[in-house]
């Protein structure tokens, strides 16, 4: 209301002005004054009005204009405002109003997935998890300011021990609080790569652990010497053909795996203790192969508590101090 006071104010004082100096016009243009005195009072008054009004009218002009142009800018930056700005309620991504990332861990864990690469199709064919992937969003999380923390949600049996260890080591290097929530089982290199959180969660029946790795292949040796199969091979080397199926392994070649198991074996147990900080002792008691359910899992360390989505949500609420809103 103000500023449509000022703005008729002064729009006033401008007609005032005009009809002043059209008065003082027609004295100099209309009928001849009396005398000359009179005719020179009349046009010193009109200069004298000139070099006021002038620069008084092109000012006002100015302020209009400015006025007008920043409520244009204003009106412009409310408009996108209301179209991009995320609800106090959310407090999270202009887009979808997401503040916390949320990333699946589910199937066969591998380093990265090829682009024939089925993806869980429905087809009968199980589904896997690149960690180049899971990284990836972890990182990229970490230079988005509508996101205020990570979850990883677990369900998977393991898979390769590069690929847990690559994302237990992107969730450490994470600025922001990264947490897991282990659904029906966190095994394995998925349990690997959930030691790497702050804080993991699961259910009382849950399965976790499972520390322990595997060697397995096909001997199709047998089945060659039913169908009339002979096998030959060239190598340049004993060990190049190594877990080939269509000859034994020889007692060489078993005790090259089974250093190999071993070495992963023992870097296994020791990331478990650095990152859980346990004794590695502790852990190795439970290094077997075998898991644990829920309670068990939090005596011995291996998971902070019990709970679910919703248990996970209030710990990131009291963490960063906002409602998480999980985008997938």
């Amino acid at each position: 209301m103000r500023d449509i006071y000022l703005e008729r104010r002064g729009n006033g004082l401008i007609i005032e002005s005009f009809k002043h100096f059209k008065q003082m016009i027609m004295k100099l243009i209309g009928p001849k004054p009396e005398s000359k005195a009179e005719f020179a009072r009349s046009y010193r008054q009109m200069r004298i009005f000139f070099w006021i009004f002038i620069p008084i009218f092109i000012l006002v002009l100015f302020v209009d204009w400015h006025d007008n142009d920043s409520k244009e800018t204003s009106n412009n930056q409310s408009a996108t405002a209301a179209t991009t700005s995320p609800t106090p309620e959310a407090g999270g991504n202009p887009v979808n109003n997401c503040n916390t990332l949320g990333i699946e861990v589910h199937g066969e864990l591998v380093t990265y997935l090829p682009e024939s690469s089925p993806f869980g199709n429905g087809d009968g064919e199980e589904t896997q998890t690149a960690s180049d992937d899971v990284v990836a969003s972890i990182e990229q999380a970490q230079d988005d300011d509508s996101i205020t923390a990570i979850l990883l949600e677990v369900d998977s049996s393991g898979g390769s021990p590069v690929a847990g260890e690559e994302i237990a080591n992107a969730l450490k290097r994470s600025k922001k609080p990264a947490v897991v929530l282990i659904r029906e089982m966190g095994l394995s290199a998925a349990y690997w790569a959930a030691t790497g959180a702050e804080k993991i969660f699961a259910s009382e029946n849950s399965m976790i652990g499972s520390i322990g790795v595997r060697f397995s292949y096909l001997d199709a040796v047998e089945k060659n010497k039913k169908e009339g199969l002979t096998y030959n091979t060239l190598s340049t080397g004993k060990f190049k053909n190594i877990g080939d199926p269509d000859k034994p392994l020889t007692e060489e070649e078993k005790r090259f795996i089974q250093n190999d198991l071993n070495i992963i074996y023992k870097n296994f147990i020791s990331a478990v203790a650095k990152n859980r900080k346990l004794d590695q002792k502790i852990v190795g008691k439970f290094a077997d192969g075998s898991y644990l359910r829920g309670q068990a899992a939090i005596k011995e360390g291996f998971i902070d508590e019990i709970g679910d989505i919703k248990t996970v949500e209030e710990y990131l609420f009291d963490k960063v101090l906002v409602y998480p809103e999980i985008c997938w």
